[in-house]
């Protein structure tokens, strides 16, 4: 998949409003990165990502990144220790899979939109929304690398 024809496929502002709508399921963080490659594993990458995107710096630690390299054709979910300290083993898995498959038949957005929405609700049960005191840590904006 070519840069354009990747982007087109993906609906920028669709997929803020899930985060947003996510984050008033849970007190969580949600972000997406997206990068045409990664030289390395994608999870690793995407640790990387995690950090330059001081997503670490959330009050719970309870930050997701859902990090993108579309030409490599890989993915990774990455969360912060607070979550990764609460949740069982396998947490991530069915949503890495269903979002795997959307993105095998080209439906960018709705794997993501697919994924945001998963973790939202999943992590309500870790990381309950509170109205009163929660606050939007982290930019609901899709990031880019190279």
């Amino acid at each position: 998949m070519s840069n354009s024809s990747f982007i087109s496929a993906l609906d920028r502002d669709k997929v803020k409003v899930f985060i947003e709508e996510a984050e008033k399921l849970t007190s969580g963080e949600l972000r997406v990165h997206i990068e045409s490659s990664s030289k390395i594993e994608p999870f690793l990458r995407g640790l990387e990502v995690f950090e330059q995107l001081n997503m670490h710096n959330t009050k719970l630690k309870n930050g997701v990144l859902f990090y993108i390299a579309y030409k490599s054709k890989s993915f990774a979910i990455v969360a912060d220790k607070g979550i990764n300290d609460l949740v069982p083993n396998g947490f991530w898995d069915e949503i890495s899979s269903e979002m795997s498959a959307l993105f095998k038949q080209g439906l960018i957005t709705d794997g993501l939109v697919y994924g945001i929405r998963s973790a939202g609700e999943k992590l309500a049960k870790f990381f309950p929304y509170d109205g009163a005191t929660d606050t939007n840590e982290l930019s609901d904006e899709i990031s880019f690398g190279e």
